[in-house]
């Protein structure tokens, strides 16, 4: 081949190269154009198309499907649970769902359309059904109850859940009618595939605007997508009223003015009003008349009408104490079902009536962890039953702690939800068979003890009431072989202003506990007292005040000295 033939050639190969790095190019180009630069025109399916009846909250799949349709609309409880309201209680052995609110408390069971409303009959229009494992209930009679509102799309099937209180934004897509459709896609770009053309004049819900070029929405049918932000016409907001509060007794009568309460403490003789002093500044008497004595839930009283009348004129409320005889085996048999609870409940709201009682104490102590939801629940149902009566609903917790039958077994987080007071039993910080003595509730311990509760489980400080001592321990220390022995008995303020004027000690503040202390030796046996007087119940006023508490509870009546009434009514100015 001669040197022309092998010229023709080259020019030949790099025309071929050209040619073809053109091609690439031009395809390359194209690519860009269809795929960087042109919209994608590919239409897909929502990912739940094909599922039956998918309920969406905030414009989200829950993963929950409801069941039958218009005013036969069932919800799964599980749902509900979730979303609406996680206290609705179910009871296997019965098969009952429980719902409470503040006023209102609802008894269903599976295939029945009997109910009760506070322990009213109550005739349903649809039964609650089991399916596949799962419980659904009746829509309408939930939406009465919550305030919620349903949306049903009849072509796709979604259900549109919004809980009352929520707001959304409201859009409307731009244009005329008979324009052209804009696209709801499934990601915030162009180059996703279109979920949905959506004519001009389309309702949308708007759940994000964080990104200012893209929308989040949803459509009546429930599909949710991105949507250019130029696309929609913003057109105000939807909001789901709440039901409108009905005020308590105790935001009605109590709000702005400080309780102070004492226990009466009631064993076998009724208390004597005649031969009690002064009580100044005292609002609420709480005496300790009623106690769970069975396992069926029934109550034994010892009210006194005579008692209840000597405190009405003295200007005082009488919140009746309700106790379980602080009996576990007992507590866990008595609130183990609905029907025993309401045996207590009902028994209860008889005596208050009876007795012309103006609220209800309860005093649960001495209870298995296990059985903390059934107390919660007892008092879930307590609530809307005392509502309808006027009645004011206070429960006694101890300081937070490990131990679980007097600790554990309390969620003072939904029990604060549920009460108009929580009292803290802020005491016995050293109890009676303490292995070393020490002040029943010294200062710093009464502190971080409501500041835990309130800190840790959100209870409004205005519902928070602080349990104060009336009463001491005198302990006695002996030492043996190397080893000290410690013991003690409870005594009253009077019993220890006798043993320091007898004695003539001299009283000294213990810094650390915040109040004064003395001691002494008898008969060989060393006596430790840490004194609660003025000093101490000024410091524990000064506490509740600061806190900006609902006010004080001292247990208990009988160990007061006249002093005590005298520092305690200073929660009042």
């Amino acid at each position: 081949m001669n040197r022309r033939q092998r010229q023709r050639r080259t020019r030949k190969r790099g025309s071929l190269f050209r040619r073809l790095l053109g091609l690439v190019i031009i395809a390359a180009a194209a690519y860009w154009v269809v795929y960087d630069v042109l919209p994608n025109r590919f239409h897909t399916d929502p990912d739940w198309k094909g599922l039956k009846q998918p309920v969406f909250v905030k414009g989200e799949l829950t993963g929950y499907s409801a069941s039958g349709t218009g005013d036969k609309l069932l919800l799964p409880l599980p749902l509900l649970q979730k979303y609406v309201d996680a206290s609705i209680r179910y009871e296997e052995e019965t098969k009952s769902v429980i719902l409470s609110t503040d006023n209102e408390l609802l008894y269903m069971q599976e295939d029945s359309t009997a109910a009760s409303l506070n322990n009213k009959p109550l005739q349903l229009r649809l039964a609650p059904e089991e399916k596949k494992g799962v419980t659904y209930l009746p829509a309408d009679t939930l939406e009465n109850l919550y305030g919620f509102e349903v949306e049903e799309d009849t072509d796709t099937g979604a259900v549109l859940l919004m809980i009352a209180g929520e707001t959304v934004s409201r859009g409307k897509v731009k244009g005329d009618k008979g324009e052209r459709t804009r696209a709801l896609r499934s990601k915030a770009t162009v180059h996703a595939p279109i979920l949905a053309d959506m004519p001009p004049g389309t309702d949308v819900k708007i759940w994000n605007a964080d990104n200012a070029d893209w929308l989040y929405v949803q459509t009546g049918s429930g599909i949710t997508g991105y949507v250019k932000s130029g696309d929609i016409i913003e057109n105000g907001l939807k909001t789901v009223d709440k039901k409108p509060a009905v005020p308590t007794r105790a935001e009605r009568s109590w709000k702005g003015k400080p309780v102070n309460l004492y226990w009466e403490a009631v064993y076998e003789r009724k208390p004597n009003p005649a031969k009690f002093g002064k009580f100044p500044g005292v609002n609420v008497a709480s005496p300790t008349w009623f106690k769970i004595v069975d396992v069926k839930g029934n109550v034994r009283s010892q009210a006194d009408s005579a008692y209840v009348q000597w405190a009405h004129n003295q200007g005082m409320e009488v919140w009746g104490v309700l106790t379980n005889s602080f009996e576990a085996d007992l507590t866990t048999q008595a609130l183990s079902s609905y029907e025993k609870r309401m045996n207590t409940i009902v028994q209860m709201l008889e005596y208050a009536d009876l007795y012309g009682l103006d609220g209800i104490n309860i005093d649960f102590e001495n209870v298995y962890t296990k059985d903390g939801d059934n107390v919660t629940q007892f008092m879930r149902e307590l609530k809307p039953m005392a509502q309808a009566k006027n009645l004011i609903v206070s429960m006694d917790v101890t300081p937070k702690s490990k131990s679980e039958m007097w600790s554990l077994f309390l969620d003072r987080k939904a029990l604060g939800e549920v009460v108009d007071f929580m009292i803290v039993m802020a005491y016995d910080e050293h109890w009676a068979s303490s292995p070393t003595a020490g002040s029943v509730a010294s200062l710093p311990w009464v502190e971080n003890s409501i500041n835990r509760i309130l800190e840790e489980d959100d209870v409004p400080a205005e519902k928070l009431i602080l349990g104060v001592p009336l009463y001491t321990r005198i302990w006695s220390e002996t030492t043996a072989d190397g080893k000290t022995k410690v013991s003690s008995k409870a005594v009253g303020m009077n019993a220890v202003q006798d043993i320091i004027s007898e004695k003539k000690l001299t009283p000294k503040l213990d810094q650390e506990a915040g109040q004064n202390y003395v001691e002494y030796k008898e008969d060989g046996v060393l006596r430790k007292i840490w004194v609660e007087d003025k000093l101490s119940l000024e410091a524990r006023v000064e506490l509740a005040k600061s806190f900006k508490l609902g006010g004080v509870g001292s247990w208990n009546r009988s160990f007061a000295s006249q002093e005590a009434w005298e520092v305690l009514q200073e929660i009042n100015q």
